[in-house]
């Protein structure tokens, strides 16, 4: 049962959060890192893509998908189309993200996943592909029946809020490892960029935490047949 206290607020705040964020990690990877490219001699462009696709591609986007599933006024069934292809597109955007990491690591000559960031974001990213293939398949198309949809609904909602709360701390995570190496690298453990890295991962987890708590406001009343909130 929903929480009694109205989602459209916290849905603001997490489309403003949202904002600040993309700016925020596009400043830090286009001012301070200097650009993004997917070939270049600078490997480090090609890792650059890692972030913004991730923040951008997979945390917002991903988030955004949760929250139009609750908030939009609009009947269910274009509802859950909007939520299906939000979460596609996500899911692409973060597999590419991923790749430019591989990318930067294969021809950087540097090992890949060794790091606890790395493990859970691939664990992370498959259990999101298996939840959108399940949901795909039991609430879209070809359906369960409505008893075995209304038994799965609540466990599908509850596994995606744990995938998405997983998700947004091992953001946090890498914006921690990859701030570590630069400091380790030179640049000041108080200097702007540094303080840029940590709000964006502040900003990170305050659209998480908004997000849900927009899932679990209540949202606008449904004008056709939908299950209970939970």
């Amino acid at each position: 049962m929903a929480i009694e206290f109205r989602a459209l607020p916290f849905t603001f705040g997490a489309h403003v959060l949202a904002i600040a964020g993309a700016i925020m990690v596009l400043v830090w990877t286009l001012y301070y890192r200097g650009g993004l490219a997917w070939d270049s001699a600078n490997k480090n462009l090609i890792f650059n893509l890692h972030p913004v696709l991730m923040l951008i591609g997979f945390i917002i986007i991903g988030g955004e998908a949760i929250i139009s599933y609750k908030s939009l006024p609009l009947k269910k069934e274009l509802k859950k189309v909007i939520h299906l292809v939000l979460h596609a597109i996500a899911i692409i955007l973060g597999c590419l993200g991923i790749a430019a990491a591989f990318k930067n690591h294969n021809e950087s000559n540097i090992a890949n996943l060794y790091s606890l960031h790395s493990w859970f974001g691939i664990t992370i990213i498959s259990l999101y592909g298996i939840q959108w293939i399940y949901g795909f398949l039991m609430f879209f198309y070809p359906k369960g029946s409505p008893a075995l949809r209304s038994e799965s609904l609540p466990w599908h909602v509850l596994f995606g809020i744990f995938l998405y709360i997983l998700a947004i701390g091992n953001a946090a995570l890498g914006f921690l490892e990859k701030l570590t190496f630069l400091e380790s690298s030179g640049i000041a453990k108080y200097g702007p960029e540094a303080l840029l890295v940590n709000f964006t991962a502040v900003i990170t987890v305050l659209y998480g935490a908004f997000v849900m708590l927009s899932v679990l406001g209540q949202g606008p009343v449904e004008d056709d047949d939908s299950y209970t909130a939970i």
